[in-house]
């Protein structure tokens, strides 16, 4: 919303609240106040409790407790993307895709979601950049033409969540992000194979190959994504590109020692290969 707000206006820029029955008051507090520094006049709730309700009790009798879990998360990351692309629709305007490199990264984003959207503004930000975009954001606010620190500093404190289920944080799925933006930013930026990072970073040898497995399914994700402004030397989408299906790991291997130029300004990538599934 913040570089949305720079890049356009806050007067060509639309927030919605879409509240669950797992949201926060907290968040909810955050979102308006962030609207109101930022000087986004347009910014409605939309309550997806209702709706969320209604396909349960549509699909339930069909899935029973198979339900409960992701797919029920899912439901409501659905319901906003449905929401958002409707008003895009009406109004004429461009969805902002919301999820980051790190969530990109390993599948941590639903698709058709969160993932919906024209363009994915910080989708080659990893979360710990994004944290860096936003206290710069706030160091420079009087530059930038705000009053005040535009972002409020609970946002960027408090810890992430989807708040898709209770009590749910990111880190119920993910390691800390210090340590998953580092894993990334070698296996997916410095192209290190995954031996190599576990060299690194021996502490975390489990993690790295689990990270580097999570990377490799979600490809099939990103292949849908929206389109994803290009900040660093390896974007996904055209800057990396690789297969959607892989048979093992040992694939993965093949394909690790494979490499072809890239155009300008690229680094190496691996080449698109075909690749089956057993």
């Amino acid at each position: 919303a913040a570089l949305a707000a720079l890049a356009l206006g806050p007067s060509h820029v639309t927030g919605v609240m879409m509240p669950s029955r797992y949201s926060s008051a907290g968040s909810l507090d955050d979102a308006r106040d962030l609207a109101e520094r930022l000087g986004i006049a347009s910014c409605p709730e939309l309550s997806i409790r209702q709706a969320h309700e209604t396909i349960r009790a549509t699909v339930g009798p069909l899935l029973g407790d198979e339900l409960d879990g992701l797919p029920d998360e899912n439901i409501q990351a659905r319901l906003r993307g449905l929401l958002l692309m409707t008003i895009s629709n009406a109004q004429g305007s461009l969805v902002l895709a919301t999820a980051n490199k790190s969530e990109l990264a390993v599948g941590y984003s639903t698709l058709y979601g969160d993932m919906c959207g024209a363009v994915s503004v910080i989708g080659d930000l990893l979360k710990s950049q994004v944290y860096d975009v936003a206290r710069w954001i706030n160091a420079n606010a009087k530059v930038l033409g705000f009053e005040r620190a535009p972002i409020p500093e609970s946002t960027i404190s408090k810890a992430p969540s989807a708040e898709l289920r209770p009590d749910q944080t990111d880190q119920d799925s993910l390691p800390p992000y210090d340590v998953l933006d580092a894993i990334i930013a070698q296996y997916i930026d410095a192209d290190a194979s995954v031996e190599d990072i576990v060299l690194a970073m021996p502490e975390h040898a489990g993690v790295v190959r689990s990270i580097a497995r999570s990377i490799d399914i979600a490809q099939y994700k990103r292949e849908q994504a929206s389109v994803i402004l290009k900040v660093s030397p390896r974007t996904f989408g055209r800057g990396r590109p690789m297969p959607i299906v892989m048979r093992d790991t040992a694939s993965r291997a093949a394909v690790d020692k494979l490499s072809v130029s890239g155009g300008p300004s690229e680094s190496p990538r691996r080449p698109v290969v075909e690749s089956t599934s057993d």
